[in-house]
């Protein structure tokens, strides 16, 4: 055979190996994907102030017989009363609440009277996520990723009560907020050096400024600790399967960063009991719909 020739073949076969392997590396990735995927089981929890007003105890039986599986307990927002009456309970009697409802414990929504004041309490309770706000105001584009450093290294001291009481903070976005844009996202975990800080995601907020609900999802990755099935829009449509939103591509993000906590619907207001139940089973039954994978 001719030198040429040879060399000729061989460069030709080389570069159709390349070639082979430049297509098949998308498709493995892809397929590993759809593995981890599959594999994403997701989780419900809701919170109590949905049913602000009963007694916890109460609010623990709908949520209970809704089957979620956890539950979210809200400070003094809106006059709400449930940690007030938690932390009457103790530790102890709370654990012996939520185990006698069959429920865990997602965390503490403390938006009014700040993580230091549950910080010991949630640790006895068995820990979990704390949701608070984050620092509130306008803000230029150019100068959010140096105030975002200077916001998170501001939690230091909330970092070091999580360490004690088995606890992690997560940041939630909000409407004129250092925290709101999809920039603000990126800056957030640029900048966040903590594993126990991390964000708590509205999408009712997101919406609000048209900004995609996937792509943040995607951006927040592992530091991803809360999750908010909320929607933008009024009265009972806030929640999922009752408003108009398509959440199954949200969900297909969470199962995308393999998200490890609850998926929380939820919404602002206030109706009569066996309204809140009726709508909340019709948000069960939409997610685990747009979610059926095993």
């Amino acid at each position: 055979m001719d030198s040429s020739h040879s060399v000729t073949r061989r460069r030709f076969l080389k570069a159709a190996g390349i070639g082979a392997a430049s297509v098949a590396l998308p498709q493995l990735c892809a397929s590993r994907t759809a593995v981890a995927e599959e594999k994403w089981q997701m989780r419900l929890a809701t919170s109590s102030i949905q049913f602000k007003q009963l007694p916890l105890e109460q609010a623990c039986q709908e949520i209970a017989k809704l089957g979620f599986e956890a539950i979210d307990i809200w400070d003094e927002f809106d006059g709400n009363q449930h940690l007030v009456e938690a932390e009457k309970l103790g530790g102890d009697g709370l654990k012996e609440l939520l185990a006698k409802n069959k429920l865990k414990l997602s965390g503490f929504s403390v938006y009014r009277a700040g993580y230091p004041k549950y910080a010991e309490l949630l640790g006895k309770a068995g820990g979990g996520v704390a949701v608070r706000s984050c620092e509130n105001g306008k803000f230029k584009p150019e100068e959010v990723s140096e105030r975002m450093k200077r916001f998170l290294e501001g939690l230091k001291p909330l970092v070091e009560l999580a360490e004690k009481h088995n606890s992690w903070l997560a940041i939630e976005n909000h409407g004129g907020s250092l925290l709101d844009s999809p920039d603000s996202f990126k800056a957030f975990v640029e900048a966040n050096t903590s594993p126990r800080v991390g964000i708590a995601l509205a999408p009712y907020h997101l919406q609000a400024i048209n900004a995609s609900v996937p792509d943040v999802i995607r951006s927040c990755g592992k530091q991803l600790f809360f999750f908010y099935a909320w929607q933008h829009e009024a009265d009972f449509k806030q929640l999922p399967g009752v408003g108009p939103t398509d959440m199954a591509p949200w969900l297909q993000a969470l199962a995308e960063i393999q998200y490890p906590r609850y998926v929380n619907p939820f919404m602002h207001g206030h109706p009569k009991t066996e309204e809140m139940v009726a709508n909340l089973a019709k948000a069960c039954e939409y997610l685990k719909g747009s979610w059926n994978k095993p």
